[in-house]
C-alpha cells in the first residue's frame, strides 16, 4: 500500500540501482508512452514527491556537450498495490512475476528495475514537473514540509471528515489509509470528526506527529505504537475485532471513502457510521 514512508524507501533503492549509470534499457508499457527511448539517457536522480516518484533523466543534445542537456522526468504513482522490484542484469532477461503486470522497465549494465501494477505512468520534460506534482501540499518527508501550512490547509474546509482530510494530498503528502487511521487515533477522535471541531492548536500536533511517525519508519518496518511485541506495530489499522491495545475493547472497522477505516469506540469520540 501506497504510503509516504514506503515511497521514499522505494526512492531510494531505484536511486541506488539508477543514479549516475546511463540506461541501456528501456521499456514503457504503456498506450501513451510505449514508442518512447530511453536507452542513452542517464539517470540523474530519483526524487520522491508525497506518494509520487519523479525518475529525472538527462541525455547529451549533440556530442560534446554535456549529459543532462536534455532533461526529462519519468514521473510515477505506485498508487494501491504498485511495486518496484529489482535485479542484477545478468539475470534481468527472464523477468519474475506475472508479465502483464509489467509497466515499466530501466535497466542499466549493473541493475534493471522493474516495475509492477503502476498505474501512473508518465514522461514529461523535468521544467514540467510542476504539471504532475505541483498541486501537493507540505511533503512530510520532503524540505518543503511545514506542519503550520499543513494544519491550515486541513482547517480550510471545516466540515470535512479529519480521515477524508488527511488523506487529501493537497492538504499534506504522503499519507495513506495506515496512517490516516493511526493519526485518528492518536488524535483520540473518529476519522468522522469534522476537521472544524478539533481545537485548532490539536491540528499542528497531529501535522507534526504525521511527520515524525513518517520520518521514524522511512527506514525501517513501519511502527506507530513503539511496541516491538508482534502483531503490535499499529494501533488500530487491520485489527478489526481484536482488542485495541490500549483499553482492550474490540477495534471496529467502516468503510470511509470507500476504504476500510479503524477505530477505538472507547479511546476515540466523534460520529461514526
Amino acid at each position: 500500500m501506497s504510503e509516504g514512508d514506503n515511497v521514499y524507501r522505494t526512492a531510494a533503492q531505484l536511486r541506488e540501482a539508477l543514479a549516475g549509470k546511463e540506461l541501456t534499457r528501456s521499456d514503457l508499457r504503456v498506450p501513451r508512452f510505449a514508442t518512447a527511448d530511453l536507452t542513452g539517457f542517464t539517470a540523474l536522480d530519483v526524487v520522491p514527491r508525497g506518494k509520487h516518484l519523479l525518475i529525472r533523466l538527462g541525455q547529451p543534445t549533440a556530442p560534446g556537450t554535456e549529459a543532462g542537456a536534455t532533461l526529462l522526468t519519468l514521473h510515477t504513482h505506485l498508487r494501491m498495490d504498485g511495486a518496484w522490484r529489482f535485479l542484477p542484469t545478468t539475470t534481468a532477461t527472464a523477468t519474475p512475476g506475472p508479465a502483464h503486470e509489467i509497466r515499466v522497465i530501466l535497466g542499466t549494465t549493473t541493475h534493471t528495475a522493474v516495475g509492477y501494477r503502476i498505474h501512473d505512468v508518465e514522461l514529461l520534460r523535468t521544467a514540467d514537473e510542476h504539471r504532475a506534482v505541483g498541486h501537493l501540499g507540505p511533503d512530510l518527508l520532503g524540505p518543503d514540509w511545514n506542519e503550520e501550512v499543513a494544519a491550515a490547509n486541513l482547517l480550510a474546509a471545516p466540515a470535512r471528515p479529519l480521515g477524508e482530510a488527511l488523506l487529501d494530498q493537497r492538504n499534506l503528502a504522503g499519507i495513506g489509509n495506515i496512517y490516516k487511521a493511526e493519526l485518528c487515533f492518536l488524535a483520540q477522535v473518529t476519522p468522522w470528526t469534522p476537521v472544524g471541531d478539533m481545537p485548532t492548536s490539536t491540528l499542528p500536533r497531529l501535522a507534526a506527529a504525521a511527520h515524525r511517525l513518517l520520518d521514524a519508519n522511512k527506514a525501517r518496518r513501519r511502527n506507530t505504537t513503539g511496541s516491538r511485541r508482534p502483531g503490535q506495530d499499529l494501533f488500530v489499522y487491520g485489527r478489526a475485532h481484536r482488542p485495541c491495545l490500549r483499553c482492550g475493547s474490540p477495534v471496529r472497522e467502516a468503510p470511509q471513502d470507500g476504504r476500510p477505516t479503524y477505530w477505538c469506540p472507547r479511546c476515540q469520540s466523534g460520529p461514526t457510521p
